[in-house]
């Protein structure tokens, strides 16, 4: 989430093309919003006059390998690495715990540290945890034995601890309410306000499943959703307290097929401070994964590997000396990182940083004066089967293929240094979202958003590679096909089994899939006054661990009207209506099919007590409510009508 400065243009982006009339007036609102905010590395947050310069932050050499001559170990932090935060763990990856001894870290300001061995569930490494932190701005050198007893061999390596950038007093996006048209009021849950999908073009795919998205930052209650392909919400994760949900999705932990999401503040800076979330299909969470080395999971990607590894990003704004580059000398960097977390243990395997193996020369952007400059601006992991990551930012306009272990770069596409020649049409610009196919091809959201140049939409593209002749061709572009979209930000590609694609605009919040023909298969959107980060399309089966929601009330004519809703199941046909005058000995009344996210049913007769049950198709209870009161006729009136 960023509205950068280009090295071209020097301009702020300041609205979304693309859509004609009433959307070009909407999403040029929403930028106003947003830009008042500050918008990625637009935002207002200064960094603090200094006298003196800041550190140097590049290392002397990039792209250094983490693997230690000599010995089958990957650590991090990096062999000279000039990022690493002072909360860092030492992880040492490719040998049991046993084989990893006489571990020795000395800083050169701070001295020698003790600290304690943790294995990594999987068996195959542990990370060393100091008693106490670093500081800032001081080499580390570490020493170890690695290696079975009799073949173990000693091994050294050091790096340089950064000078962080404090975050805690930078605000979040502002959260205006949203227009009453935008959303849903839902009488059995009151205070929930589920955003409305509007469907444009009917679904012709149904196997895809269900549409999996996200509310914010922005206008209106943030929160993870799941709707049907008709439109019709499935279960809604609304948040309080200014945390925002991202990336929701359904991924493979421990076996099972779960939610996963990001919550947390996205703050002006254009980045998330928080931790990610596994949630089975009872709506419970399984798993928790927060970022370490003193830093927070951020929102741009959360991808869970094989052996319950997980692939997040984080992001560290340091203290940088930034004159090399057209800069301050006491200018602010952003930094971000990619870590490897066991997820069982909350340790962190393997931590891989933008800086350290790339220049900020890359950038198409330049520093900005009094805050910190997003370079790179990571915003996706994709974990490759035989270890390697391929990462995509934003900011360089580059998609790199990162060598697992070692952290090397084995080829860059795109962006100013591409290891490929770019065929027509291969070009992104500020793109999101690079994702690689079983048969090696890319696939990237290309945002096409201002500043200049720019195109004129923006598009999900497939890019073929020939790794012989470093040639890239355009395999396939997807747009919308009805009035042009381009999104200022975010936005996703989803390839899925039969082949179809499922592309979400993010900035402009519209859900479309195409088949591989390029044949609309379904289109819809929410408010164009809101955003959405990624959009996905799963089969889903939720069946949650609380109670129906139900509420009562008597109409004017003393009858009972009888609401029911049951926030993320999907297997309700029927609700039963169950009433009586005393609470204990309430009587099946009405039985109706099941009617939208909320059912309303009317009992000829007036009642005190009412409850109902949920029943799948076959006619069997899958759960019952609480008993609730009936309420007047009167009290049931909106506080307008009743004063009136």
């Amino acid at each position: 989430m960023t509205a950068p400065t280009t090295k071209a243009g020097a301009a702020r982006s300041s609205g979304r093309d693309g859509r004609a009339g009433v959307l070009r007036a909407v999403t040029l609102a929403v930028l106003a919003v947003l830009a008042a905010a500050g918008c990625g590395s637009s935002g207002p947050s200064r960094a603090p006059a200094a006298a003196a310069a800041s550190p140097t932050c590049v290392p002397a050499t990039l792209d250094t390998d983490s693997r230690l001559p000599g010995a089958p170990v990957d650590v991090s932090p990096a062999p000279g690495s000039a990022t690493a935060n002072p909360n860092t763990q030492i992880s040492f990856l490719g040998v049991p715990l046993a084989q990893i001894r006489e571990v020795s870290v000395v800083g050169s300001r701070s001295g020698r540290h003790r600290g304690v061995l943790h294995g990594y569930s999987q068996g195959d490494g542990a990370s060393f945890v100091p008693e106490a932190p670093f500081r800032p701005d001081e080499q580390v050198s570490v020493r170890a034995l690695i290696g079975a007893p009799g073949t173990a061999k000693p091994v050294a390596f050091g790096f340089h601890t950064d000078t962080p950038y404090p975050t805690a007093e930078i605000g979040a996006y502002a959260n205006p309410p949203a227009p009453p048209a935008d959303y849903q009021n839902l009488d059995t849950l009151p205070g929930m306000q589920p955003p409305i999908l509007t469907v444009t073009t009917p679904d012709r795919d149904p196997a895809a499943g269900d549409i999996l998205l996200t509310n914010g930052p922005g206008a209106g209650r943030y929160a993870a959703l799941i709707y049907t392909p008709q439109g019709r919400l499935v279960w809604s994760d609304q948040l309080s307290g200014g945390l925002t949900a991202e990336d929701l999705s359904v991924q493979t932990y421990d076996g099972r097929r779960d939610l996963t999401f990001w919550t947390g503040r996205v703050v002006t800076l254009g980045f998330g401070v928080g931790q990610d979330t596994v949630m089975n299909s009872h709506y419970q969470t399984v798993a928790t994964v927060r970022g370490g080395n003193g830093l927070k999971a951020d929102l741009h990607d959360f991808q869970i590997a094989q052996d319950d590894i997980a692939y997040i990003t984080v992001y560290n704004p340091i203290h940088c000396d930034l004159h090399s580059d057209g800069g301050a000398h006491n200018g602010v960097i952003t930094d971000s990182a990619v870590q490897e977390i066991d997820m069982k243990t909350g340790f962190v395997r393997w931590e891989w940083h933008s800086l350290d193996h790339v220049a900020p020369a890359e950038s198409q952007t330049s520093p900005p004066k009094g805050f910190p400059w997003d370079w790179f601006h990571l915003n996706s992991i994709d974990p490759e089967p035989n270890g390697d990551l391929l990462i995509s930012a934003r900011n360089t306009w580059a998609a790199y293929q990162i060598q697992g272990g070692s952290g090397r770069i084995l080829w860059r596409l795109g962006g100013l240094d591409s290891s490929f020649t770019m065929g027509p049409g291969t070009t992104t610009r500020w793109q999101h979202d690079a994702r690689m196919l079983a048969n090696g091809h890319i696939t990237i959201f290309d945002d096409e958003s201002p500043p200049a140049p720019a195109g004129s939409q923006s598009r999900g593209v497939t890019i073929a590679l020939d790794l012989g002749t470093h040639e890239a061709r355009l395999a396939s572009a997807y747009t919308h096909p009805g009035p042009p979209l381009r999104a200022d930000s975010q936005g996703n590609m989803q390839t899925l089994a039969d082949g179809n694609t499922v592309v979400g605009f993010g900035g402009v919040p519209t859900v479309s899939e195409y088949s591989r023909d390029g044949s609309l298969l379904f289109d819809s959107h929410l408010p164009y006054d809101l955003i959405f980060y990624r959009a996905f399309r799963f089969p889903w089966h939720g069946q949650p661990s609380s109670q129906p929601a139900v509420v009562a009330n008597l109409d004017n004519v003393s009858q009972t009207i009888v609401q029911a809703s049951w926030n993320g199941a999907t297997d309700v046909a029927a609700w039963r209506a169950l009433a009586g005058n005393r609470r204990g000995s309430l009587q099946a009344q009405r039985t109706v099919a099941d009617s939208g996210f909320e059912t309303s049913t009317i009992l000829a007769e007036r009642y005190s007590y009412v409850a109902v049950q949920a029943l799948d198709s076959s006619g069997r209870v899958l759960a019952t409510s609480r008993t609730v009161s009936v309420g007047t006729y009167a009290a049931s009136l909106p506080v307008t009508r009743r004063a009136g």
